[in-house]
C-alpha cells in the first residue's frame, strides 16, 4: 500500500520525534495529543529542534519551513480520518493503548495500518485488541528519534506480509535503518541492553567501583558513547524500572530483575535528567 498521510498518537518526547521525522520525509503528518497544553509543548519542542538545526547549518530554513508545513497538531481523533498509517507513542499502559486504538479505528479507513512504538509490550497482544490484527505491527524508534538511525520492525503473529513490507519500507523512507525484531519482550536492543544496565547497578551495589569509574571504564575501555549510569539517567530510571519488570514477568530470569537500588531511586523520585537528579545531578 502507499502511505501518504501519517498520524501520530502522543506528542511527548518520542511522539514529537516520530512526527518530526515523518514530516521531514515529506509525509502529511497529524499528531494528536490529549489536551492543548501538551500539544503546544510538543510542537514547540519540534520547532526548537528544527530551529537549532538551522542555526548549526544542519537544516536549511526552507527544509524547516516545509517540515512545519507538513505537520498538523490536534486534540481530536477525527482529524486522523485521512491517515494511511497511525503510529501510537503514548504511555506504556495496555488499557490506555486499547482505548486509543478503539478511537483510531472509529476515525480511520479500513485500509489504514496501526503500529505501536512500545518498547516492552507484546505486539500480538496489542494487535488482538483491535479489529485489524493483520494490519497491526510494531515500529520501535529510539530516543532522540531525529538522530538515532535504528528502527525495530516488529511483526505480530497476525501481521500480514503486506503490512510488514509496508512498515519496513516506511522506516527506510524516513532515512532510518530498520531491523526485524521478534515479538518477544524487549525485542532485540532492550533484550540485550536492559540486563547490561541492571548489572551495572548491581555491580555498583556490590562495590565494583564508583559510578564515575564504571562509566569511565565502559566509555574509555569499551568505546561506548555513554557509560551505563549516564545512559540510565538519559533514558529515565522509571522507564528502565518499568521495562525491567515487564521483561522479568515475561522471562522469569534473574538478569531482568530490577536491583533494589533502582527501585529505591524511583520511589525517591530520582528519575534522571528529567527530574534533575538520578545517578548524577543535573
Amino acid at each position: 500500500m502507499q502511505i501518504k498521510t501519517v498520524g501520530v498518537l502522543g506528542c511527548g518526547l518520542m511522539g514529537a520525534g516520530v512526527a518530526q521525522v515523518s514530516a521531514q520525509a515529506g509525509y502529511k503528518t497529524v499528531v494528536r495529543e490529549v489536551e492543548q497544553g501538551l500539544l503546544d509543548r510538543g510542537m514547540g519542542r519540534i520547532r526548537k529542534f528544527l530551529d537549532g538545526g538551522v542555526e548549526k547549518g544542519k537544516v536549511t530554513a526552507e527544509a524547516r519551513d516545509q517540515t512545519l508545513a507538513n505537520l498538523t497538531g490536534t486534540t481530536s481523533f477525527d482529524d486522523l480520518k485521512d491517515c494511511d498509517l497511525v503510529i501510537e507513542a503514548i504511555i506504556e499502559n495496555l488499557d490506555e493503548k486499547v482505548r486509543a486504538y478503539e478511537a483510531v479505528e472509529r476515525a480511520v479507513g479500513d485500509h489504514a495500518l496501526i503500529v505501536s512504538n512500545t518498547s516492552s509490550l507484546c505486539i500480538t497482544d496489542l494487535a488482538a485488541k483491535t479489529k485489524r490484527p493483520d494490519r497491526f505491527g510494531g515500529l520501535h524508534f529510539f530516543n532522540p528519534v531525529p538522530i538515532m538511525k535504528l528502527v525495530e520492525v516488529v511483526r505480530a503473529l497476525t501481521t500480514s506480509e503486506g503490512t510488514y513490507q509496508a512498515l519496513f519500507a516506511f522506516a527506510q523512507s524516513l532515512g532510518k535503518e530498520p531491523i526485524t525484531a521478534p515479538d518477544r519482550s524487549g525485542f532485540i536492543v532492550n533484550r540485550l541492553l536492559v540486563p547490561y544496565l541492571l548489572d551495572a547497578i548491581r555491580s555498583h551495589e556490590y562495590g565494583l567501583g564508583t559510578i564515575e569509574d564504571i562509566d569511565k571504564g565502559m566509555t574509555l575501555g569499551c568505546g561506548y558513547p555513554m557509560g551505563p549510569f549516564t545512559l540510565l539517567d538519559f533514558v529515565g530510571l522509571d522507564t528502565t524500572y518499568y521495562i525491567a519488570n515487564i521483561m522479568f514477568e515475561e522471562y522469569r530470569e534473574p538478569a531482568y530483575a530490577p536491583p533494589p537500588l533502582l527501585k529505591r531511586m524511583v520511589l525517591a523520585g530520582r528519575l534522571g535528567r528529567k527530574s534533575g537528579q538520578g545517578f548524577y545531578k543535573y
